[in-house]
Formats: structure tokens, sequence, C-alpha cells
């Protein structure tokens, strides 16, 4: 019996890949983001514990939205490659039963190769690109970028379709170095398809409240337009340099 534990579920997603999407959040993340707006959604063992033809069941009502929009299936976090075997079976499902788009929305804390069987079933990969430099993605997340940067190395190689996503915080991620580097980065990959900055927003303060936790970043505005269209435009600038060369 394939089961996995998942925190929530949203019925009409419209920002987690392309059309109207049911999303699914799975439960467990080993990255502990400063800004994080689910903290609730960290420990391994939380969550509901659902089998595979009950998240179907939740899906099935509303294929006619999914499918008439160009939409699908997104699992996302938590971290969802955590439970890679359960997501794998659902896509597999899916694609089999109702031949709907899937999308994976991820850290990238995870190996192409481990999980090259979920990968298999998974049309877009919505990758989050915490920081592009090692020790401020360490502060900011309590590990290393290696990882993520290995997977988009990986998805790239193999010919999978990326999004691209990246959180913006002011003082963390405004260096113009950073940003450069980030674009040079995102430069040197194949298949994204698109680059998205997410302005980093203060609405999960609550929860770190509820679960008893001192909220890092306390104080700390969203980004004005001007940040965030600066950032776009050295990012940018950095994956102009890149293909310049390549």
């Amino acid at each position: 019996m394939v089961t996995g534990r998942v925190h929530s579920l949203e019925t009409f997603g419209t920002v987690d890949g392309p059309g109207i999407r049911f999303v699914l959040f799975m439960q467990g993340c080993l990255m502990k983001c400063q800004y994080c707006h689910n903290p609730d959604t960290w420990n391994l063992d939380g969550g509901k514990v659902m089998q595979l033809d009950e998240v179907l069941a939740e899906i099935e009502p509303y294929l006619n939205y999914y499918r008439s929009s160009g939409g699908g299936l997104t699992v996302s976090g938590g971290e969802p490659t955590l439970q890679a075997p359960f997501v794998r079976a659902l896509f597999r499902e899916v694609k089999e039963r109702w031949n709907l788009h899937t999308t994976l929305d991820s850290n990238g804390y995870n190996d192409g190769e481990k999980i090259h069987e979920l990968l298999e079933v998974t049309d877009l990969v919505m990758l989050d690109l915490k920081h592009i430099n090692d020790e401020k993605h360490k502060k900011l997340t309590g590990v290393s970028n290696e990882r993520t940067l290995k997977l988009a190395r990986w998805l790239s190689d193999h010919g999978r379709k990326m999004w691209i996503r990246h959180v913006f915080v002011p003082g963390i991620h405004d260096a113009e170095e950073d940003l450069i580097a980030l674009g040079e980065f995102i430069g040197t990959l194949d298949g994204v398809e698109k680059f998205e900055i997410l302005p980093y927003h203060q609405m999960g303060i609550y929860k770190w409240q509820s679960l008893g936790r001192i909220y890092p970043l306390d104080g700390v505005p969203s980004p004005t337009e001007a940040e965030v269209e600066r950032a776009y435009r050295l990012i940018e600038q950095g994956r102009r340099q890149t293909a310049c060369v390549r």
C-alpha cells in the first residue's frame, strides 16, 4: 500500500506551474529557511498519512478545470523528493488515468540519480534556488547549496524542463556580485523555460509564533519594486555574459 505524509492540498492553484492545478503539499523538509512561511512542514513525522487512492479521489472532481486550462498536478512541500516513491507513484497514476501534466516543486536538496525514476514521470521541475553564495545559503537555510546546484546541472544535462524561482529578501539577496553570479549560473543551464523572483513577505510570521519559534527576519521589509527590478536586471546581465561565452 503506497502512502505519503501530506501537509495540505489546494484544488485551484494558479502560480505553481502552467494553468489551473491541484497542488499537494508534502510533509517534511531538511532546509530551515529563515523566511519559510510554512515551518509546520519541517517535521518529517508530521502531517496526515494518505493513501494514493485518497489523493486521486481528491483530484478527480476537478479534472475538467485542469484539462481545459492546460494545467495539472503539482506536488510541493515541504520537500516532495523526500517522499519520492509516493510522488512517483502518484505522478505515474495521474498520467496513466488522466494524462495530466505533472510538476515537481523542489528546493533541489536531493540527487538526480537517486530520484531519476520520479523525474521520468515529471513534466516540469520548479526549482527554488535559495542563494547562489554557499556560505550565505548555509546561513539562510542551514545547509549547503551544493545539492541544489548539482540537481540543476543534472536536469540540464538530461534535457529536463525547469522553471527557476528565487525568493528575494532585502539585505540577504541584494549584493550585486551574488545576483550576477546567479544569472551566470542560470545561463549555463539548458531547459530553463522561466525565471521568477518571488518578493519576500511576512505572511508566515504567525506560524512561527504559534510553534513557539523566534522569527529570524522580524522587522525585515518586503522589497520595493525598484529593488526587484534591479535584481532582475543584474541577473539578466549575468545570463547574457554567460551566453556570450557558451
